[in-house]
């Protein structure tokens, strides 16, 4: 049901472009999306039916905020750059993987070639993306053969090896003109724009004067440089009978995920492809033009054409608006194909995606018959039946200081990731592991009981024979419970290494490359790293309250607030003064908080002992 809130701000929603930013209750950016018409598009998820994964989002919104733009382009913009400050969980988000290299020409007084995979506005010149990176290194050391820019990173004193061979004009010790450098990397440019037959057309010229010339040494360099060219240009098929760069895009949606291929075409050869695939929350069309703009923002290696699929596009206009912005935007050409062989091009990434949900739903499928299986086997090979409910703990800490515990759960064979817990060691003093485990597995159980919730069929303790009997103790000796409890012995190199399990406990001998061990590995991984991580956030808050605390004049209010505005103790030491005005404190009290956490730790330490004296 819609709030009075929300019903007062949908009234206020004018019938203009813009972009929307929906919240949840704590006030964070859910979701952020761009409208033609701001009060239909806004209004939507207010009114009417959703499918499950819209309805997900819907559930969560608790408030919106809207800005309005000049026009439908300003939009597209604005929501990308709003997608990339809040970083909304349910908006279409690239990720750091993998990327392709590129060739680049460095921005520098004495230009470089280098093999990056890291792509930036830095005024330098890209080329690619190559399909790996021996096929970029490749064309860079034919390159470093025929043009003798410099190689060093940094300039050395005097003249290197490269000078010697002539693969470097050495600016380390003489005078290099402009336009010597001007000359290169117009042909270093024309010949990664495709150009490559007319510098091989050169390259033959000046071979046959060298021959002339009895330069036979030099002739045959030259020819040696030809046929790198041909040989580099041969591992590559031609797909198209033009020399254009150009992205082809195509994409296909399946039980609430999205797929993109992106197939890479540079001088009319079909080089890679990508996929990426994703959950989307949005509508289709919307979400994948979202993927587009994101993909292109931070990307200054951009091909001559781009090929977008009908299917993306605004059914009114049949894909020219769309198209038609990022073509403005990006200052390439941007082009929906409805026939030919560029259209071929679209449908067979659109194919590829579609090829690509298959699998992986297959995959999925095949994966969970795997693990649900394992389950049963599982408890077959304990003697208690099926274990579909399995919990899982372990304690964590540092020589006895801040202990804490953590449970996590599997169902079925699968994390069930909402009902895991976490817990501060309250009664233990001392790096005591027997103990932590009597206190975590009483509290857990007796709140089991009190609040009538499951029961799991299997308790796995990250341990060995003293944990197991520890839990076992207060499970049936104090609370009445009769659970099954397994432990998990890990090996010298901490791997898991045995499943202990019985009274007393024994070694099962399950073999090691079966879905049985298997699970338990991903069950002792998930418990352990979900304890490590909640260990560390602890003992990081414990570090930022203490040194706050000592500070005269900070309580307990202006603590939080400090934290709540800065964010971290690292970005509060590099505050500058004047940034405490907007959280009510004075300069004096600033330099103060500045003073003390920046003071350095060995002069701290002796205040600290000359305090104690």
């Amino acid at each position: 049901m819609k709030s009075e809130h929300i019903k007062n701000k949908l009234a206020l929603l004018p019938d203009k472009p813009g972009c929307y930013m929906m919240k949840n209750a704590d006030g964070t950016v859910i979701y952020v999306g761009k409208a033609k018409v701001l009060k239909n598009r806004v209004r939507s998820y207010f009114t009417g039916s959703h499918d499950a994964k819209t309805q997900r989002l819907v559930t969560e919104i608790r408030d919106f905020e809207f800005i309005v733009t000049a026009s439908n382009m300003e939009a597209l913009i604005l929501e990308c750059n709003l997608i990339k400050q809040y970083h909304p969980r349910y908006n279409v988000l690239l990720k750091d993987d993998k990327s392709f290299p590129y060739i680049k020409i460095t921005h520098e007084k004495h230009p470089r070639l280098e093999v990056t995979r890291r792509v930036v506005k830095d005024k330098g010149k890209y080329f690619g993306p190559y399909p790996n990176a021996y096929a970029a290194q490749e064309t860079k050391k034919l390159l470093d053969r025929i043009y003798p820019l410099r190689k060093c990173k940094t300039l050395p004193d005097k003249v290197c090896l490269y000078y010697h061979i002539g693969q470097c004009v050495a600016p380390c010790e003489y005078e290099v003109a402009q336009e010597d450098y001007d000359r290169m990397v117009g042909e270093i440019t024309r010949f990664l724009n495709g150009g490559h037959e007319q510098i091989k057309a050169e390259l033959t010229t000046k071979m046959h004067e060298a021959a002339e010339k009895l330069e036979f040494e030099r002739a045959k360099e030259l020819r040696d440089q030809i046929v790198h060219i041909e040989m580099l240009m041969e591992k590559q098929k031609i797909n198209m009978n033009d020399a254009v760069d150009r992205d082809v895009f195509g994409f296909a949606v399946d039980k609430g995920w999205m797929c993109v291929q992106i197939l890479y075409m540079r001088q009319g050869k079909m080089i890679e492809r990508r996929a990426s695939m994703f959950p989307y929350y949005g509508e289709a069309a919307d979400d994948f033009v979202s993927f587009v703009t994101q993909y292109y923002s931070e990307n200054p290696a951009l091909p001559k054409e781009v090929l977008l699929p009908e299917n993306a596009m605004d059914k009114e206009k049949a894909g020219e608006s769309i198209a038609d912005q990022l073509q403005s935007w990006l200052n390439v050409h941007v082009h929906v194909p409805q026939r030919g062989l560029k259209k071929q091009m679209v449908t067979m990434a659109g194919d590829n995606a579609r090829m690509a949900l298959e699998e992986k739903f297959k995959l999925l499928e095949r994966d969970e018959q795997r693990t649900s299986k394992a389950a049963e086997s599982l408890g077959e090979w304990l003697g208690i039946g099926a274990a579909r409910r399995i919990e899982a703990f372990d304690n964590s800490n540092i020589q006895g200081t801040h202990p804490v515990s953590a449970m996590v759960v599997f169902i079925d064979g699968k994390p069930a990731k909402k009902e895991y817990r976490k817990y501060k060691i309250k009664t233990v003093v001392g790096p005591d592991d027997y103990e932590s485990m009597r206190e975590v597995v009483r509290r857990r159980y007796e709140r089991v009981l009190k609040e009538g919730l499951p029961l799991p069929e299997l308790i796995v303790i990250d341990g060995g024979k003293g944990q197991i009997a520890a839990a076992t103790d207060v499970l049936e000796n104090e609370l009445g419970l009769y659970i099954p409890v397994c432990g998990l012995a890990k090996d010298d190199k901490h791997r898991t290494a045995q499943l202990l399990a019985g009274n007393p406990p024994e070694v099962v001998p399950l073999p090691r490359d079966s879905q049985e061990f298997y699970l338990l590995q991903r069950i002792q991984d998930e418990v352990h790293r979900f304890a490590i991580t909640f260990h560390r956030e602890t003992r990081a808050k414990s570090m930022v309250v203490s040194k706050l605390d000592s500070i005269p004049g900070i309580g307990e209010v202006r603590r939080k607030k400090l934290l709540r505005h800065f964010g971290s103790l690292k970005k509060l030491q590099a505050a500058a003064v004047e940034d405490f005005r907007a959280v009510g404190i004075g300069e004096a009290l600033a330099q103060k908080i500045l003073d003390h956490l920046n003071k350095p730790e060995d002069a701290e330490a002796a205040g600290e002992d000359r305090s104690t004296v």
